[in-house]
């Protein structure tokens, strides 16, 4: 297999969701996993698998943007908000 780029990774994790975060993480992991520490791609890497552990405790894929407010209509049936830059604590 030809060595990975920042293109590879961003394939990846660009349609991640949360329900997939983790699975999306180990893939990443296995991709950079040959790469030497200085490489700037395996950097990238470690970067999104820290983005993809955010969002594995979120409720939705926002990385920007505030979260919705209480009174939107509809609010009561929505279970959470969290966005995956401030995600909800592990074991919520």
């Amino acid at each position: 297999m030809p060595e990975p780029t920042k293109e590879d990774i961003d394939a990846l994790v660009g349609p991640a969701t949360p329900h997939f975060a983790y699975q999306l993480r180990a893939r990443v992991e296995e991709l950079v996993a040959g790469l030497p520490d200085g490489n700037p791609v395996k950097h990238y890497g470690l970067e999104k698998m820290e983005l993809l552990d955010r969002l594995g405790h979120a409720s939705s894929k926002a990385e920007e943007g505030e979260r919705e407010p209480l009174s939107r209509p509809g609010w009561e049936q929505i279970p959470s908000s969290a966005p995956a830059y401030d995600p909800l604590p592990p074991g919520t």
